[in-house]
């Protein structure tokens, strides 16, 4: 038996939080993943679109990031951006409910660091958000099967 995704919005209250009390402290929040019986979970076509769109989104920009010349504005489109990928994702995609169950936490790390960085949650430092968006990524790439799928160089 298959579900939506959408169950894994149902644990997003509280992230932001973590994440905007959390400090430029890479993998420190990592959320608890396993592995199916020591092989990667399944994916579905509209999970691999979904989350290629948001690296795509966010990997070109780390430089300017961390130098220091990404804007208000800029933070606030790329907030967006993940958002529509994650609204994308939640609705389309259907995984088995035991991967369903280990996807909501990089789910939910992923609107959590979106959340800041769009300015949803007051942090003293939007690119903590993007922390949380590229450690997301990264635990998607090392428990979910997506053919290709590289770790994401945050840049230090």
């Amino acid at each position: 038996m298959f579900i939506a995704c959408a169950v894994a919005a149902a644990g997003l209250v509280g992230a932001p939080q973590a994440i905007a009390a959390d400090a430029h402290n890479h993998g420190a929040q990592t959320p608890a993943l396993k592995l199916n019986a020591g092989s990667k979970w399944q994916t579905d076509a509209p999970l691999r679109e979904g989350m290629l769109k948001i690296r795509a989104n966010v990997e070109p920009k780390l430089d300017a990031i961390h130098g220091g010349r990404f804007t208000t504005a800029q933070y606030e489109a790329m907030g967006k951006a993940v958002d529509a990928q994650l609204a994308y994702i939640v609705g389309n995609c259907k995984l088995a409910p035991e991967a369903d169950a280990v996807l909501h936490n990089v789910i939910a790390e992923l609107s959590g660091g979106a959340e800041v960085v769009a300015g949803k949650q007051p942090v003293d430092d939007r690119s903590k958000g993007v922390v949380h968006i590229v450690n997301a990524l990264n635990s998607y790439g090392q428990y979910f099967d997506h053919p290709g799928w590289k770790p994401v160089n945050a840049g230090h």
